[in-house]
């Protein structure tokens, strides 16, 4: 008896419109990463405004760069095993349903945290405790 071997080559009937498609699904995706670029760009000409105004527009600049760019995920990666607290929230941002008043404020804790050392004073716990009431009512609502 003689082996047989069965080749099983694929099929496409045209190939012209995978060519498109992948060409199409290339130009979006750098196209995103361009706009992702431009608001990064845009965040750090706000940054020296008063307020926080500049840090959320370059979160969501990075956060397109990320979906976008495989070179930006191996960084990330990198920096995620370096400084996992610091990347957490941008992991949270970049779900398909980003959950982004939780990351708000929770990083709100965080700062306040830093600036001040010692135990929080009781008004300061009251004002925290009426924002997040009325933010949560906002959301809500919303």
């Amino acid at each position: 008896m003689t082996p047989v071997t069965l080749a099983l080559i694929p099929f496409r009937a045209d190939p012209q419109p995978s060519r498109k498609a992948g060409l199409l699904r290339r130009a979006k995706r750098w196209g995103m990463m361009g706009l992702g670029l431009a608001v990064i760009a845009l965040g750090v000409l706000i940054a020296p405004l008063p307020g926080p105004g500049g840090i959320p527009v370059i979160a969501l600049g990075l956060v397109l760069v990320l979906r976008n760019s495989w070179w930006a995920k191996r960084q990330f990666i990198r920096a995620q095993h370096a400084r996992p607290k610091w990347v957490y929230p941008f992991r949270r941002l970049m779900r398909k349903k980003p959950e982004i008043a939780p990351v708000f404020w929770q990083q709100a804790l965080r700062a306040e945290k830093v600036v001040l050392r010692r135990r929080p004073s009781r008004q300061l716990i009251r004002f925290r405790k009426r924002a997040r009431r009325t933010f949560r009512k906002v959301f809500r609502q919303a």
